[in-house]
């Protein structure tokens, strides 16, 4: 299922770049008077107005598919199994830290002598 969200994740960032780049290459609705008189936009390949149904066309399905990509990733975030628990905290306080290895046990240190007290032998 991993592979499959990240393939949706790159779909989906390639359809966002494509829209930005069509969306910048989209005249504004300023534009078709300044073609009025002389702009040069009727030589070019779609025409005058060719160039702008042809990308409003291809802007509105790419947004299409943004929006079902979109949803996809909601809908394979929100399905996924429980891996172990609930969040990441809940998962670290089921784990147990690793007990430390067995060191050996030094023997007592017999308390130095004070002067004026004898020590039992």
């Amino acid at each position: 299922m991993g592979n499959w969200i990240n393939l949706i994740v790159v779909l989906h960032v390639l359809i966002a770049l494509a829209i930005i780049g069509l969306v910048l290459l989209q005249h504004g609705k300023g534009a078709d008077m300044g073609s009025g008189f002389g702009g040069g936009a009727s030589g070019s390949l779609f025409g005058a107005t060719g160039s702008a149904n042809f990308l409003s066309r291809t802007t509105a399905v790419l947004a299409t598919l943004f929006f079902i990509s979109s949803l996809g990733l909601a809908y394979l975030a929100t399905s996924r199994p429980k891996e172990g628990g609930g969040t990441v905290m809940d998962r670290g306080k089921q784990e147990q830290p690793a007990k430390p290895a067995a060191e050996p046990k030094a023997e007592p240190k017999p308390a130095p002598a004070q002067p004026g007290k004898e020590v039992p032998q």
